[in-house]
């Protein structure tokens, strides 16, 4: 009898604890976030019936990219942060560099460990080429030609990216619909959060295009001939002063972490994560660092467009590796920047 007892009270605990759940996507979640957060504000990002699986599907850095973390980079980038300054943005500093300041989409699709490579790299060939060279490199080029890279849509590595930059290149290609380059992106962006023109966000991952090595017709380029490559690739050290170094000296880098759910509500602010479940593992651009009411933050660039966060970018707490923000910086530096 007291068995029996003890089960029905764990089970109305459990009903309890499930019928209290939020929805993270409920303006309940958003007034929740509010009351607990002191450096940053949420608002509504995602129409509130978009699909969960597809927001999880978003969340493409996949469990096994630590074990294909890139060797860390000896470097002799030794300032300190006494000689660094308090705040700095690539977009400020490299004005010259377009895609910088570029917030691309990766769709209904688990790309962002290759869109955060791909950006990074993009700038990265602009800025030591003292501004001469802009050359987007194709998100969809790499997410579905590199095999070594994980799974596609389904998730990836984003070590293995770079290290596909050095050994086989990247073509070129803007995003969809853009015409440019050699291979634009050809998922479709979806309809975050309002009735707009886009398609609504549904499913779960999505379908990892055909790896097809050729440009599109209008392209002159022949694909072999378009493609740049990278000279090296490399982690950086999950040492705050040494990941500003190298963001200040060869521009912006590739960062992962865990993303929690009141991730998807931010709005503006520091973002420091207070209440919800994990989602998964993301990739993003991090192109600079500042202080914000006395908290230090990074300056990151996703990859869900415009119409997310704070224009498309957002500011997380820097200096502790939060969410393991400062443990997987992935980087690498262009070969040909004549």
């Amino acid at each position: 009898m007291r068995v029996l007892v003890l089960i029905l009270i764990v089970a109305a605990a459990t009903t309890t604890v499930l019928s209290d759940r939020v929805h993270p996507l409920s303006d309940k979640f958003i007034d929740l976030i509010n009351q607990k957060a002191t450096t940053w504000k949420a608002g509504r990002n995602f129409h509130v019936n978009t699909s969960l699986a597809y927001l999880r599907g978003l969340m493409g850095v996949h469990p096994d990219a630590d074990k294909f973390k890139l060797p860390e980079l000896v470097t002799d980038l030794n300032l300190s942060d006494e000689e660094l300054p308090e705040n700095f943005d690539s977009r400020e500093q490299w004005p010259d560099c377009p895609t910088i300041r570029e917030i691309r989409d990766q769709g209904s699709c688990g790309s962002c460990w290759a869109f955060g490579a791909v950006e990074a790299m993009s700038d990265r060939v602009c800025i030591h080429s003292g501004g001469k060279i802009h050359f987007r490199f194709s998100a969809e080029d790499l997410v579905s030609c590199c095999h070594t890279c994980g799974f596609g849509c389904n998730g990836g590595f984003p070590g293995a990216a770079w290290s596909y930059w050095v050994r086989k290149g990247l073509v070129s290609g803007g995003p969809y619909g853009s015409n440019q380059g050699c291979q634009p992106y050809v998922i479709q962006p979806c309809e975050h959060h309002v009735n707009g023109s886009r398609p609504s966000c549904e499913g779960e991952g999505g379908h990892t295009p055909k790896c097809v090595k050729k440009c599109q017709d209008s392209y002159s380029v022949p694909y072999n001939k378009d493609k740049r490559f990278g000279k090296t690739s490399y982690s950086v050290s999950r040492n705050p002063d040494k990941i500003k170094a190298e963001i200040y000296q060869n521009g912006p880098v590739e960062g992962a972490f865990s993303v929690y759910e009141d991730l998807l509500q931010y709005k503006e602010g520091v973002y420091q994560h207070v209440t919800g479940k994990m989602l998964g593992g993301h990739a993003i651009r991090i192109l600079g660092w500042g202080v914000e009411n006395d908290t230090p933050y990074w300056l990151v660039a996703n990859s869900w467009n415009t119409d997310w966060g704070n224009n498309g970018y957002f500011k997380i707490l820097r200096g502790s590796d939060h969410l393991g923000i400062e443990s997987s910086i992935s980087a690498g530096l262009p070969a040909d920047t004549k």
